[in-house]
C-alpha cells in the first residue's frame, strides 16, 4: 500500500512535536533542598546548633577540657601538700581518703585543704602583695579551688557553658576570653582583698557567662531558644556567686571576669550560623545563598562602633586595674559595704578584716589556744604543732 508523502512528512513536523514536549530546564548546579531550608529557616537553637557537624563537635573541645584537668591536677596538688592526716593529727574528714582528705567543716566548708595550705599554693591576701610584693599570686589565684564542693560546681559549670562556645566560636576565641577573663578578674579581685586568703577560680567561668550573653544578644534573631538560653546563664551565675559567699572563694574575681568577658565576646564572638553555612555548604553557586551571607556578614561588619566600644572599654579596664594594683590601691577604704558581695558573717565563720591572735599554753603533752578577742579556747591532746598550723586553728576559735 503505498504512503502519502504529504502525510509522513506531517506526522513528523518538527514544529507541532515542540508544542507537545514539556521541556524542562535543569537545576542550577549544586543547589539542595537543604540549602533551601536554610534560606527559609534562618534560626537554629542556642544550645544545639542543628548546622553543625558531628566531626567538629567532638574535635572541638579539646581546649575546654585541658582547662578542665589542669585544674583538677591543681587541686589534687593543693590536697597532696596540704596532709590533713599528718599535720592535723587525723582531725579530718572522710578519713578514709588518707593524705587527701579533707580539713574538718567549721574550718572549710566547702572540704578543701587548710587556710595556711592555700597560702603556701599561691591564694591572695592583701599582705601578699601590699608588704611582701608577691606578685606571681596574681597568676596562681586563678588556679585553685577552695574546696571539692567548689571545685565540682565551678569545673560542671565550665563544661556546660564552654564546650558550647567552643563548638560555635572555635577553640582560639573561646581560649583568648577564657584566659583574659581571668587575668582580669583577679586584678579585680587584688583590689578588694583583704587579709583573709582567697582564691579565684569563677572568675574564668563567668568570663564565660559573660562571653555567652554577648553572643546570645548579638545573635538574638537568630536563636529559637533564647529565653532558655537566657534563663541558663542568669542560674549558672547567680548560684556560683552565691557559693562565692563562702570563705576562701572570691566574687570579685567573678564580677570582673563576667564584665570583661561580656567586652571580649561583643569583639570576639561573630555569627556562629553564618560561620557554619560558609563550611558546610561552602560549594553552593546559587545566588540566595551567596546573598544571603553577604548580607549576614555585613550586618556583623556594620558594627564597628559597637566593638570599638567594647575593646576601648575592656582596654581601659584592664589598664586601670592593673596599674592600681601594682599602686597597691585598697578599694575597701572607698566602699566599706563592698566586702559583703564577698563574704556573708555566720556563726561558723567571721567577715571581719582583721589578724586574729591567740595565747598558747602547753602541759601535760596538750596545747591549749585562747583567742585573745573573745576569750573562746581550743585544748589540743599534742603539742607538735607548726605555728601555720596554729594560726589556722587561731582564725577558727576567733571565729
Amino acid at each position: 500500500m503505498a504512503v502519502d508523502p504529504s502525510k509522513l512528512s506531517m506526522a513528523f513536523d518538527p514544529s507541532k512535536l515542540q508544542t507537545q514536549i514539556d521541556i524542562k530546564p535543569p537545576p542550577p548546579p549544586f543547589f539542595t533542598e537543604s540549602a533551601a531550608e536554610t534560606l527559609q529557616e534562618p534560626k537554629l537553637s542556642f544550645f544545639a546548633s542543628r548546622y553543625r557537624r558531628p566531626r567538629r563537635r567532638r574535635a572541638d573541645t579539646w581546649l575546654i577540657s585541658l582547662f578542665v584537668i589542669l585544674h583538677i591536677v591543681a587541686f589534687m596538688a593543693t590536697m597532696v601538700v596540704n596532709d590533713c592526716w599528718s599535720k592535723s593529727h587525723g582531725d579530718c574528714v572522710l578519713k578514709a581518703f588518707g593524705r587527701l582528705s579533707f580539713q574538718p567543716l567549721p574550718e572549710n566548708p566547702l572540704l578543701g585543704p587548710s587556710a595556711s595550705t592555700l597560702d603556701e599554693m599561691g591564694a591572695l591576701r592583701r599582705t601578699f602583695l601590699t608588704e611582701n610584693h608577691q606578685t606571681w599570686r596574681l597568676f596562681t589565684f586563678p588556679c585553685l579551688h577552695a574546696g571539692a564542693i567548689h571545685l565540682v560546681i565551678n569545673l560542671s559549670c565550665v563544661i556546660f557553658v564552654g564546650i558550647h562556645l567552643e563548638q560555635e566560636f572555635g577553640p582560639i576565641m573561646v581560649g583568648l576570653i577564657y584566659i583574659l577573663s581571668a587575668f582580669v578578674g583577679t586584678l579585680v579581685a587584688a583590689l578588694f582583698v583583704e587579709k583573709r586568703p582567697s582564691v579565684g577560680s569563677s572568675g574564668a567561668l563567668f568570663g564565660l557567662l559573660g562571653a555567652t550573653l554577648s553572643a546570645l544578644i548579638q545573635n538574638w534573631e537568630m536563636y529559637t531558644n533564647k529565653f532558655t538560653a537566657l534563663a541558663s546563664v542568669i542560674f549558672v551565675s547567680i548560684g556560683n556567686f552565691l557559693l562565692g559567699l563562702l570563705p576562701y572563694v572570691d566574687n570579685f574575681s567573678s564580677i570582673g571576669g563576667f564584665i570583661s568577658g561580656f567586652l571580649l565576646g561583643s569583639v570576639l564572638l561573630s555569627s556562629p550560623k553564618v560561620k557554619e553555612v560558609a563550611q558546610d555548604k561552602g560549594g553552593l553557586m546559587d545566588y540566595d545563598l551567596k546573598s544571603y551571607i553577604k548580607s549576614r556578614l555585613r550586618q556583623k561588619l556594620d558594627r564597628p562602633v559597637y566593638r570599638s566600644v567594647s575593646i576601648l572599654l575592656f582596654g581601659l579596664m584592664l589598664a586601670g586595674c592593673l596599674i592600681a594594683v601594682l599602686q597597691g590601691i585598697n578599694m575597701n577604704q572607698y566602699c566599706g559595704w563592698c566586702r559583703y558581695a564577698d563574704c556573708v558573717p555566720s556563726k561558723s565563720w567571721s567577715c571581719r578584716d582583721m589578724e586574729n591572735s591567740c595565747e598558747t599554753m602547753a602541759s601535760n603533752e596538750q596545747l591549749t589556744l585562747t583567742c585573745m578577742d573573745n576569750g573562746n579556747f581550743r585544748v589540743l591532746p599534742f603539742t607538735n604543732i607548726s605555728q601555720a598550723r596554729t594560726n589556722d586553728l587561731c582564725s577558727v576559735i576567733c571565729s
